[in-house]
């Protein structure tokens, strides 16, 4: 295949090239940044989309070298098989360490505690196992591939966005980023938390993939479900989220656009098997990937930002 077909498959021009090429020089320029200013940073892998460019991105910045900083996931025991088999995977092919905060230990430890937690969301519940995970090994920045076209609250987000010593974030007091200038200073107990592809969207991200050829998921890409319709969105079934009374159960072809807890994420429909497949998607949708996937975002339009204030990523 010559190189204009696989510029159409992909949807990557000579303008698009630069612009990836501009966005990852800015993200690597953040890793390193982080780097140079953190005394012990970290960075977020959940075997998501974004932290997988976010993977690749740090390896640029930093190889042949290892990373100067550990791998961390916050694990709900609530995740989709086919997304931790991955992480684990990517793990041991980097070679990199990996640091598992889980929320079943905080729901033993009582600090997390839920009407019934073999089957109530965890998602929020994150929040209080990643501030046990940054306390336990003393980080102060964490590295996460949240981007700023994903919801509302993380558009008002910065760069670098500061934490507290309770862990939150006040959408009012942010430090200026002026110049691509970033003010990374912390007291003890104070921590960061560091977006490098926050500039980025959910096609820039698509054509990244393309254009690196990264790996991902099996989910991300169309195959066959079982999905429950409920309130405009198709929820996969599961032991966790089963069908209620008068629902119907129907099989469609479906992929994932985001990747979380069980509890609160759908697939939508979709034949896209590919990624020049899901680019061409990508590119026409006008429905934001937590909007269209994310059932706790549903619930109210300060939803995120609540979570957030409180410690959430």
């Amino acid at each position: 295949m010559n190189a204009l077909a696989d510029n159409q498959i992909t949807g990557l021009g000579d303008v698009n090239s630069r612009h990836l090429d501009a966005l990852e020089s800015e993200a690597i320029h953040i890793l390193r940044e982080v780097a140079a200013e953190c005394s012990n940073p970290a960075l977020l892998f959940s075997g998501g989309k974004d932290s997988v460019v976010l993977l690749r991105l740090a390896e640029k910045a930093f190889r042949p070298g290892k990373f100067p900083f550990p791998l961390v996931h916050i694990d709900t025991g609530h995740n989709f098989a086919e997304v931790i088999e991955f992480r684990d995977r990517r793990v041991a092919e980097l070679g990199e360490r990996l640091i598992v905060g889980s929320v079943e230990d905080s729901i033993k430890k009582g600090t997390v505690r839920l009407r019934n937690p073999q089957t109530d969301s965890r998602n929020a519940a994150q929040a209080v196992t990643l501030l046990e995970t940054i306390a336990e090994h003393g980080f102060d920045a964490c590295i996460g591939g949240a981007r700023r076209d994903e919801e509302k609250a993380r558009a008002k987000e910065r760069i670098f966005s500061f934490r507290d010593e309770f862990g939150q974030w006040d959408p009012k007091a942010q430090r200026p980023e002026l110049w691509d200038l970033y003010n990374t200073r912390v007291h003890p107990g104070e921590n960061m938390r560091v977006f490098p592809i926050s500039n980025w969207t959910e096609l820039d991200v698509w054509q990244y993939i393309a254009r690196e050829n990264l790996a991902l998921p099996s989910i991300y890409f169309a195959h066959e479900r079982q999905v429950i319709p409920r309130n405009g969105l198709l929820v996969p079934l599961t032991d966790l989220t089963p069908a209620r009374d008068g629902e119907t159960i129907e099989t469609q072809v479906v992929r994932f656009r985001t990747v979380g807890d069980i509890s609160c994420t759908c697939p939508v429909s979709s034949s896209a098997a590919d990624v020049a497949a899901i680019i061409a998607e990508t590119a026409v949708t006008q429905i934001t990937e937590r909007g269209a996937t994310r059932m706790d975002d549903q619930t109210s339009e300060a939803s995120m930002e609540k979570r957030k204030k409180a410690g959430y990523f």
